[in-house]
């Protein structure tokens, strides 16, 4: 109801300024009434002197007082209905005053009408803040939550469930503060321990510093199974060089990992570059032939495991680039083939393998 009472307020405005230049009627124009009899009179006794004078004849002085009696007469007239404000105009003025009266809120009405809403509820801003409905947007109910940790920091809740947002935004510093809030005012555990901890390492780079570490750590005491605080520490032991440890530390997470986990292509991955870069640096320290003994010996490892199921594209990529190098041809030909039945239903993997067959010359062996 507020809205139509401002509506009226403001169409009432408008007809006032409107209708307040007709309704003054101006008489700047015209001469003073009660001026003009005072001069006829005077006329008159003017007159009368001049004939007691016998300055003017009798028939003269007759006509001189009909013509002042006549603009006397008229003068008066003046007086009662002014020059300007006949009837024609005050009908006119009228007519105007009436047809605005009733166009200017009809107009007003037809076009809020048309492009108004005018059976949209009210949405005042506080009601919309107070709900927290599937359709709010994130963005005022993610400041709400700021809002409401800034004024309650001892909320443990609250802090849990903020900080991996913070964390997928690439807030790492304030995804580690966040952490360290839940795990002061609430209860620790495993899983907050690792979100400090990764915080910290993607805060540093990448790089699994002491503090990163220490977090890891705690994570393990808790839940001694814990794949984000293993995964983590072993990548530390990989930056401090024991590429072996390392290797040997996902394996056995690999072992306790279920094969279809959302982390378990990750640590395969790793896995391959840590043995990869193992391999390469025994390897470089043996004989030529016992070299080159090893490094086919690797090849065949790697295609074994890979005809045996699965696959990433980085594997199977490196299986066809190590074929082609060896002179392989035929072998590398038929990799490419096999990677493309494993990896048809990732088109950028398969725009990957038809570039690397086109690299290689291996372009015969396309389906």
């Amino acid at each position: 109801m507020m809205i139509w009472a401002v509506f009226a307020a403001m169409t009432g405005a408008a007809i006032f300024a409107l209708l307040w230049p007709l309704s003054r009627v101006s008489l700047q124009g015209f001469a003073d009434t009660a001026d003009a009899r005072s001069l006829y009179r005077s006329q008159l006794g003017e007159i009368d002197r001049d004939v007691a004078r016998g300055l003017i004849a009798a028939e003269e002085a007759d006509a001189a007082r009909a013509e002042a009696g006549r603009r006397l007469l008229r003068a008066a007239g003046d007086e009662v209905s002014p020059a300007g404000e006949t009837e024609p105009s005050l009908r006119r003025r009228r007519a105007s005053s009436a047809l605005m009266l009733s166009l200017v809120p009809l107009l007003a009405l037809l076009v809020y009408g048309s492009y108004g809403s005018p059976d949209a509820p009210d949405q005042p801003l506080a009601a919309r803040l107070a709900q927290a409905g599937a359709q709010q947007d994130f963005a005022v109910i993610f400041a709400r939550m700021e809002a409401h940790l800034a004024a309650h920091p001892a909320d443990a809740r609250g802090w849990t469930l903020i900080a991996p947002i913070y964390l997928r935004q690439g807030r790492y510093d304030d995804a580690a503060n966040a952490f360290a809030s839940a795990l002061r005012h609430g209860r620790a555990s495993a899983e907050l321990w690792s979100g400090l901890g990764e915080a910290r390492t993607l805060a540093a780079e990448g790089v699994v510093t002491a503090a990163a570490r220490e977090a890891f750590s705690d994570a393990l005491k808790l839940d001694p199974r814990n794949p984000q605080a293993r995964y983590y520490l072993a990548l530390a032991q990989e930056q401090d060089g024991d590429i072996q440890g390392a290797a040997g530390s996902l394996k056995r997470l690999l072992a306790d990992t279920p094969p279809d986990a959302p982390w378990a292509a990750p640590v395969r991955d790793r896995l391959a570059r840590m043995e990869a870069a193992a391999g390469g640096e025994a390897i470089a320290a043996l004989p030529e032939a016992e070299r080159q003994q090893a490094i086919r010996g690797m090849v065949e490892g790697l295609a074994g495991r890979l005809e045996a199921g699965g696959g990433t594209l980085a594997e199977w990529t490196r299986l066809i680039r190590a074929r082609a190098v060896l002179g392989q041809k035929e072998e590398a030909r038929q990799a490419v083939k096999t990677a493309r039945e494993r990896l048809a239903g990732d088109a950028s993997a398969l725009a990957a393998i038809a570039a690397l067959a086109d690299e290689l010359v291996l372009k015969e062996a396309a389906p």
